[in-house]
């Protein structure tokens, strides 16, 4: 059997990989520039956790190779430091130290004395949470209950408002998860984030999907009203199935102005078991917190004027292959998936067990709410509408 020679890629060909990898491209797509496998770009990725390292400089306080060599230089015709210092315009300390800490007169040479300063240089600064065991607790816990790192970096902020010790920004978190040379979030606490990857991906890297089916008598969502688009007024939801396996399905619900979850178990896909799963969850609701239903060009809304008829809840499609229209949901769905992962059997889990899903993530806070929780939001409105 013939085995390839092992490849050891310059730092243009890393650079070229992290360029790649920054604008969301798969590793089997970066390894066929290479003609190797997507192990052998896996392994110079992970080391980093799939996060670029910043490229090192020099501090332009520090000597140059050329000053080095003025100093070798000025060594070897003997030279007093106070003089090689005035040639250069550094202090004579700067001189002693430089050649003391590199051999001294009889052993000093500029290019090993400006490979070993690189080398001592190299020092990674400390993660605050290192330094910081409450706050790293604090995040863990968070992690524990799957809170990701923006929304408990934004949580923090409110919480310890003026007290900038107990601040952390997610970009810390999520390098002390995915660069376990930091040691100080252990990896086991990767689990608990959306995606449980290794590596952290692009936020180029997601890929929508199309929207399918066409729909009689569709309302479009041009014509919904523009109190509902800009979000002001609370009970305009979005809507859409998420599939699991051994074809099971679950309705996802999400008000646009806070961001309130709800789930509906759903017997099949057929829109008779879809309307009336959504009519069923509808009735949990006040009127006023329930005006209208913006949802895709799936067929299991077909039967969206039973729907009406039943609810007074006016329904809105969404255009062709335009899944972006229906934001909320389709951020919302991504999040389920960490409780639902895809091809798995979602007719396992209770309408109580939904409920709980939903509940968990109704009391995480949000960015979009300037960290507060979809539950204070939504329990505003109700409170407001009673």
């Amino acid at each position: 059997m013939k085995y390839r020679t092992r490849i050891y890629y310059s730092e243009e060909q890393k650079a070229l990989m992290w360029d790649r990898w920054q604008k969301g491209e798969s590793l089997h797509a970066i390894a066929r520039l290479f003609d190797r496998s997507h192990g052998s770009i896996a392994g110079i990725l992970s080391r980093a956790g799939g996060i670029r390292p910043k490229q090192r400089t020099r501090s332009r306080l520090s000597l140059t190779l050329f000053e080095r060599e003025t100093i070798s230089r000025g060594i070897a015709v003997d030279l007093s430091m106070r003089t090689i210092a005035s040639q250069l315009g550094r202090a004579p300390s700067t001189i002693s130290r430089e050649i003391n800490r590199n051999g001294g007169y009889a052993r000093y040479r500029a290019t090993a004395a400006d490979q070993f300063a690189w080398d001592r240089a190299h020092r990674p600064k400390r993660c605050k949470l290192s330094y910081n065991p409450a706050l790293s607790r604090t995040v863990a816990a968070k992690l524990r209950l799957n809170w990701s790192p923006e929304q408990i970096a934004g949580w923090l902020k409110r919480e310890y408002s003026g007290d900038e010790r107990n601040y952390v920004s997610h970009e810390t978190i999520y390098r002390s998860l995915f660069i376990q040379a930091r040691g100080v979030l252990k990896k086991e606490l990767l689990q608990y984030l959306r995606t449980q990857r290794v590596m952290r991906r692009s936020k180029h890297s997601t890929l929508k999907r199309n929207g399918l089916g066409q729909i009689t008598n569709a309302v479009s969502i041009r014509e919904r009203p523009a109190s509902v688009e800009d979000r002001a007024v609370p009970g305009h939801w979005e809507g859409d199935l998420i599939g699991g396996s051994k074809n099971s399905y679950i309705a996802t619900l999400v008000e646009r102005h806070s961001r309130y979850v709800m789930l509906a178990k759903v017997k099949n896909k057929d829109t008779e078991s879809v309307v009336t799963a959504l009519i069923k969850q509808s009735r949990k609701l006040p009127d006023e917190l329930y005006k209208s239903l913006t949802w895709d060009r799936g067929k299991e809304l077909a039967d969206h004027q039973r729907f009406t008829l039943a609810t007074n809840v006016d329904v809105y499609f969404c255009d062709p292959s335009s899944p972006w229209q229906r934001g909320s949901n389709e951020n919302t769905n991504r999040l389920l998936r960490q409780y639902l992962p895809q091809g798995t059997d979602l007719s396992l889990h209770s309408q109580a067990r939904l409920n709980a899903i939903a509940r968990q993530l109704n009391e995480r806070p949000r960015k979009t709410l300037g960290f507060e929780t979809p539950a204070e939001r939504f329990n505003a409105c109700v409170a407001s509408t009673g």
